[in-house]
């Protein structure tokens, strides 16, 4: 399975007065890794949420390869990990990858949930419930659950956050054996690992997104000085 391009067009989310993402055009060729990178409130989550079919754009569209922009359809090809993992609590770390598994009709989703399981080095706590996981073990469930379905397009928001060296290098490593094969979008406030993972950029300010070139991502110092407010701006 190739990894699904994504186009969008004027994609713009408010919130009551709030701006929260400003009319946007966006394309990512089938395959590739995009890093949307910026300061916090810039509407990374937002983009993410909308790429994923989970929020309504004010204004614009968004396709995600031959879905025509349903977002219905669009939830069988994307697999996110958002901020909060959303895993059930109550369920250990191999119910919650199965019960996914079930829900997209993964023919043997045993075998799938063992597979990603040992993948990410979860035997040990494959059968405990995941409510009692630290951050980064649960994170980690979270990017297991996600691929459950082999989606084409696998949105990742701050999935960093909370991994140990370990599980830093142990995602690290999926996302650089996905490119080609699945596109993948991740936020992410460190620079130097977007610059390391991804072969195109999105620099989101205050809602206000700019592509950034595959120079610029491989250059740490100048997406830092991108993301800088000009001089004399207000803080």
């Amino acid at each position: 399975m190739s990894g699904a391009a994504i186009e969008a067009r004027g994609l713009a989310r408010r919130f009551g007065p709030v701006v929260a993402l400003h009319p946007l055009d966006l394309d990512v060729p089938a395959g590739r890794v995009l890093a949307v990178v910026g300061p916090n409130g810039a509407g990374k989550s937002t983009l993410i949420r909308l790429l994923a079919g989970l929020g309504r754009p004010s204004a614009g569209s968004v396709t995600i390869g031959d879905d025509g922009g349903d977002r219905r359809a669009r939830r069988a090809r994307v697999g996110l990990v958002a901020h909060e993992t959303l895993l059930y609590p109550t369920l250990t770390a191999r119910e919650n990858l199965e019960f996914t598994g079930r829900l997209f009709a993964v023919p043997e989703p045993a075998r799938r949930a063992a597979e990603l399981l040992a993948r990410f080095e979860l035997g040990p706590v494959a059968d405990r419930r995941v409510g009692g996981f630290s951050r980064g073990t649960a994170q980690r469930v979270a990017i297991a659950r996600a691929l459950v379905h082999e989606p084409a397009l696998l949105l990742l928001d701050e999935p960093f956050s909370g991994l140990d060296a370990r599980a830093a290098a142990l995602l690290e490593a999926l996302v650089r054996g996905l490119a080609g094969q699945r596109t993948v979008v991740f936020t992410s406030h460190d620079l130097e690992r977007a610059a390391r993972l991804a072969d195109q950029g999105l620099l989101l300010v205050g809602g206000r997104g700019r592509a950034l070139e595959a120079s610029v991502l491989a250059d740490p110092a100048a997406l830092t000085a991108a993301i800088a407010p000009p001089p004399g701006a207000p803080a």
